[in-house]
């Protein structure tokens, strides 16, 4: 900032390392500097309001939060191997995700201090977001750390308090992670753990000093939250389950393609919603089969990078069994079976990769969500049959296409009934400002996304102000 140069310059506050005006940048007042040699005004400098205070204090405590993650990464991810599963790769990705939106968080006070414009001759518009007041965030057992990390550091900086109910599967992440919000400077009350199962959930969500409520899992239970907030008249945005198609194209790089492919469908042992779960080939492609079926088979079990860590629990477990066993008995294929991990195991929840080729559109496990490291592939005639199956499917989340001819995939990515869509990226996970979101019955509620400018969006509301100030509301003294 020039202040030697330029003519009665207006001051900013310095926050977060950067010059930034005021919150209310429409309302902002200004005092004149003046010089003590002459008396002439050399500067406008803001007054700010309790509201830039409080916006320089989250971003600082969001900083040393920021800090904290990385300096307790190693002990995080062994709380996410020890209660979830992961990889130690896997786990510390997944906390470097969720840092991600943590860094988006702080710049928040710059990105949304609204906008200011002269609408007609002495009349202004502006507007400003204002917190809802307390909101909540029901999270899944998937990733412990980055999936309440979508939410907590956007409705904290946007000025709310939170109440977060992780799953009862893993609640030894989160509680962690909250002693480092209190290291990092939180003040009391502002963010709150609740444990618990579904009486948990319904007390929040009927609570009546819950403004609005953010929800991860199945999409019959995503539904129901939905419903029940709804009735009293809530906010409320609930992520549901998914069924991700990637489509290989003939011109698809094998190598790459059968790569990503075996990465998306085993990476978190399946525990994803952005894992694929269908491969449509156009044409018979054997070469990107058998390259699908080797890297497949070549993973070992384990929580070292590269292996592949159990499942959840034995309910889960059962339940991607049964939809092997039920495939096999139909008539499809098992290129890859992961059952036999379970039969040489006497403890734990172990799975391995599986793929399956079917030869029925009508097999379940082509449309049912199974949640675990199982790899649907049905051969299509064409592009056409390819884009239907995808279009068919009830859920929206992620899509994908394999090819290396641009009119390809610019012709499957207009049609893709999907939120999240990928070129050659077999997990298109949108990265802040764009947000994490997919269509049709992979979210329910209030229908903005969840992360980036959906998330601000959602957790504040708007408050519009026109102004005029004209000659004729001036004091007769005071007019020009």
């Amino acid at each position: 900032m020039d202040l030697l140069n330029v003519d009665s310059p207006r001051i900013q506050n310095f926050i977060n390392g950067k010059y930034v005006d005021p919150v209310e940048t429409a309302s902002i007042k200004y005092t004149a500097v003046t010089t003590p040699h002459t008396g002439k005004v050399i500067a406008q400098c803001p007054i700010s309001t309790s509201k830039d205070v409080e916006e320089a204090d989250r971003v600082q405590f969001l900083i040393r939060f920021h800090h904290l993650l990385n300096a307790h990464i190693d002990e995080l991810a062994e709380l996410i191997i020890l209660e979830h599963g992961k990889n130690k790769a896997e786990a510390i990705a997944s906390i470097a995700k969720g840092a991600e939106t943590v860094e988006y968080a702080m710049s928040l006070p710059q990105l949304i201090q609204g906008k200011l414009l002269d609408v007609s001759r002495g009349v202004t518009c502006h507007d400003t977001r204002v917190p809802l007041g307390v909101v909540a965030s029901i999270v899944p057992f998937n990733f412990p750390i980055m999936v309440p990390m979508w939410t907590l550091p956007i409705a904290i900086a946007t000025g709310n308090t939170l109440i977060l109910k992780p799953s009862e599967k893993v609640p030894l992440t989160m509680t962690r992670v909250v002693g480092l919000l209190k290291e990092a400077g939180i003040p009391d009350g502002v963010v709150n753990i609740i444990h618990g199962t579904e009486n948990a959930v319904n007390a929040i969500a009927d609570h009546p000093d819950v403004k609005a409520v953010t929800f991860v899992g199945t999409s019959h239970v995503a539904n129901l939250i939905t419903e029940r907030c709804h009735k009293l008249g809530k906010r409320v945005l609930a992520l549901g389950g998914a069924k991700n198609h990637l489509v290989a194209a003939p011109d698809c790089n094998i190598e790459t393609t059968s790569t990503d492919v075996v990465n998306s469908f085993t990476g978190c042992a399946g525990q994803r919603c952005m894992a694929a779960s269908v491969l449509l080939i156009i044409g018979s492609h054997e070469e990107l089969l058998n390259r699908i079926v080797s890297k497949a088979s070549s993973l070992q079990p384990g929580s070292k990078p590269g292996e592949i860590g159990p499942v959840i629990d034995q309910q889960s477990l059962n339940k991607i069994l049964g939809y092997i066993d039920v495939s096999e008995k139909a008539g499809a294929k098992i290129l890859v079976d992961g059952r036999s991990w379970t039969q040489s195991r006497i403890e734990g929840f172990w799975i391995g990769p599986t793929v399956i080729l079917h030869n029925n559109k009508e097999d379940k496990a082509l449309h049912d969500e199974i949640f675990g490291p199982v790899l649907s592939i049905y051969q299509c005639s064409s592009k056409e049959e390819a884009i239907e199956i995808e279009n068919n499917n009830p859920y929206g989340n992620a899509a994908c296409i394999y090819t290396t001819t641009g009119a390809t995939a610019e012709w499957f990515i207009a049609r893709f009934s999907a939120g999240m869509c990928g070129v050659n990226i077999g997990v298109p996970v949108p990265r802040e400002p764009f947000s994490f979101g997919g269509i049709n019955r992979s979210k329910f509620g209030n229908f903005v996304d969840i992360t980036g400018d959906g998330g601000v969006e959602f957790f504040t509301w708007r408050r519009k102000v026109t102004t005029r100030w004209g000659q004729e509301n001036l004091d007769p003294k005071l007019r020009m």
